[in-house]
C-alpha cells in the first residue's frame, strides 16, 4: 500500500481539474482530507461571491481525497450539497471525513467554512464507488 504522502502527491499530479480550479490539498490523513480555496476573480459568480460550482468542486475534491486515502481508486457515485452562506473575500476551507468505508463504496461528509470567521458555508455528503487499486 502506498504511503499517505505518495497518495497525496499522486492526487496532486493526476487531479488537474482540482489544480485548474486553484484548490489546494493542504492535509491528507487516513480517512480525512482538508482543502483550501482562496477567492480570486476566476472563482466568483457575477455577484462577486464564491461560485457555487467552485464550492461543489472543492467539496467533491476534498471528499475524493479522503476516500482515496486508503490507496484505492474511487469515482463519485452520488452526492448532495447544502449551501448556507458565502464569502466575497478570503479563503474557504473544506474538511472531508470518511463516515463509512466498505468493500465497494465509501461515504464521506464534507463541511466548508470561511477561514476568517469559521462560519459554515456549505455541507455535503458524497458516496464513492471503488473501481480498483493504485
Amino acid at each position: 500500500m502506498p504511503t499517505l504522502e505518495e497518495i497525496k502527491n499522486r492526487r496532486l499530479n493526476l487531479n488537474r481539474f482540482m489544480t485548474f480550479n486553484f484548490i489546494e490539498l493542504s492535509v491528507l490523513e487516513l480517512d480525512r482530507a482538508e482543502c483550501r480555496l482562496t477567492l480570486r476573480p476566476e472563482s466568483t459568480n457575477p455577484s462577486g461571491m464564491l461560485h457555487g460550482g467552485a464550492l461543489y468542486t472543492m467539496a467533491d475534491s476534498t471528499a475524493g481525497s479522503a476516500a482515496h486515502s486508503d490507496g484505492r481508486i474511487y469515482v463519485t457515485q452520488d452526492s448532495s450539497m447544502n449551501y448556507l452562506s458565502n464569502i466575497k473575500e478570503g479563503t474557504a476551507v473544506a474538511v472531508g471525513t470518511v463516515v463509512h468505508r466498505g468493500k465497494t463504496t465509501c461515504l464521506v461528509n464534507v463541511d466548508i467554512t470561511a477561514e476568517a470567521t469559521g462560519k459554515l458555508m456549505a455541507t455535503g455528503r458524497f458516496t464513492f464507488f471503488c473501481v480498483g487499486t493504485e
